[in-house]
């Protein structure tokens, strides 16, 4: 089994323990955030409109962690309301499955000069978790509440397929739209030369685009891009159509809200690279059309899997790498973003130094992964049932998702020892399934179990996550008050 790095280590990370109870007052009402065995609650000294709870013999409210509640608490402590991602600062994403993981994610900033996306889901995650928007947006409240976290976060309507999704998502309080038109984006690797025109031939502008761009330089980082002929042709017929709909959707949140938030075109999820001449096009009509993107994530070259390192030749990576960043510099100073930024340890250091931090990651499975992690130490039962459901699933939950995982490479799971169940969170082909089955697992009784034993074990999840995310935080090389 190929093994990937592990968790072993992150529960030694010395981190501050979670208060167990965070008091803070607004309008002389005390508010607090306590554990109990009905659940976790927000607790008010005295009633407040706009909140609702059991009102207990003492006169204090206790108010479920509702996203009505969460809404009312970031009204009373502007902090707890998302924003954008600050000028110059590197950022990144905390994806968080189960809705358990920000006091952890916090714990992870810790010393870092990072920018953090706490609320970061996407349709596709929501429909396979049973979760929202809203939902998703007040675990991260509550989670920063929890935490004392003041120094702004923001809040990522991820990989978004529709102006309505991301209007929607825009009315909650959202401040950050990831649009990922990759289902019509056209690859024209394997096309031979008469279809590419042929299929050219039916763009509405393509009279047009050939006057923009056939046969003109670009002078970029040192480099000149050209566009021949042939280049512009495949440019045009492969991302033409994802750019009209980046620029549909971004004219519906303009409509809906104004211009202040941060709005991310995602072209990653397809099978063919996004070469820096491509990425030149794209930006270009981006700009033409008046979108006002802070940042790009293109398909970069090598294995992007999921919840595993990158696998590739890092010489060309680091070629395309520079070329992309300095378009990125030179055509707006905007970021370019890591998808599948999970476990990626070999490219942080890369990219921070192309971009000079002007990047973006993003991460989810790999916080799942950690609570897995918890499961297999201890219940090793239930985690043998999760591992089992995953494997029997692995079929439909790998549909969308770029992986090489073969489940006839797990060992057979009564074959391995209770000890040896970490192990499985750590080898490449069980840790893909694993990764790629949450839908599954979260959506079925076995996601309440997980979470009840997390919930008993918080402080060493809280931990392990701090330790992971921190060590991927720390291989981004971002200095404190960068």
């Amino acid at each position: 089994m190929t093994k990937h790095a592990g968790f072993g280590d992150t529960a030694r990370v010395d981190m501050s323990r979670l208060p167990s109870e965070t008091k803070l007052e607004a309008e002389g009402v005390v508010f607090s955030f306590r554990h109990g065995t009905s659940g976790d609650r927000l607790v008010l000294s005295r009633p407040l409109p706009g909140f609702s709870g059991e009102r207990s013999t003492e006169g204090e409210i206790a108010c479920p962690l509702t996203p009505e509640n969460a809404f009312a608490l970031r009204e009373r402590f502007p902090w707890l309301r998302p924003c954008r991602i600050r000028d110059g600062a590197t950022s990144f994403g905390f994806g968080d499955r189960l809705g358990m993981a920000t006091p952890g994610h916090v714990r992870a900033l810790r010393n870092s000069g990072v920018f953090p996306v706490l609320a970061q889901q996407s349709v596709r995650e929501n429909a396979r978790t049973g979760r929202s928007f809203d939902g998703v947006l007040a675990d991260a409240i509550f989670g920063a509440f929890r935490q004392g976290y003041r120094s702004g976060f923001g809040a990522d309507a991820d990989h978004l397929k529709t102006p309505r999704n991301a209007v929607n998502a825009a009315r909650l309080g959202y401040t950050f739209f990831t649009c990922d038109p990759g289902d019509v984006v056209h690859p024209t690797e394997a096309m031979a030369h008469d279809e590419v025109r042929s299929r050219f031939a039916e763009l509405p502008d393509g009279e047009g685009i050939r006057r923009r761009y056939q046969d003109r330089s670009h002078s970029i980082g040192g480099s000149v891009l050209r566009f021949t002929d042939e280049a512009l042709l495949r440019a045009s017929v492969k991302y033409t159509e994802a750019i009209d709909r980046a620029a549909e959707m971004y004219r519906a949140l303009v409509e809906a809200i104004g211009r202040d938030f941060d709005y991310e075109v995602s072209v990653d999820e397809t099978e063919t690279p996004t070469t820096p001449l491509e990425h030149l096009f794209i930006t270009l009509e981006l700009h033409r059309r008046g979108v006002e993107f802070t940042s790009l994530a293109p398909r970069f070259v090598g294995a992007m899997e999921k919840g595993v390192d990158w696998r590739g030749d890092v010489l060309q990576f680091e070629r395309d790498l520079c070329q992309h960043a300095a378009i990125a510099r030179e055509m707006g100073g905007y970021r370019l973003s890591l998808h599948s930024g999970s476990d990626k340890f070999t490219l942080y250091p890369l990219l921070a130094r192309a971009t000079g931090g002007l990047c973006h990651v993003k991460t989810a499975g790999t916080s799942y992964l950690v609570a897995l992690d918890v499961v297999a130490r201890r219940r090793p039962n239930l985690f043998r049932e999760i591992a089992a459901q995953s494997i029997a699933s692995f079929v439909d939950d790998r549909a969308t998702y770029h992986i090489s995982a073969d489940p006839s490479r797990i060992p057979p799971l009564e074959t391995v020892p209770d000890r040896g169940l970490p192990e499985l969170v750590a080898a490449h082909d069980s840790r893909q399934v694993l990764h790629v089955a949450y839908g599954s697992i979260l959506s079925s009784p076995l996601g309440e179990r997980l979470r009840s034993v997390l919930r008993e074990q918080e402080e060493e999840h809280l931990a392990a996550l701090a330790g992971h995310l921190g060590r991927h935080i720390a291989a981004l090389e971002v200095r404190k008050g960068v």
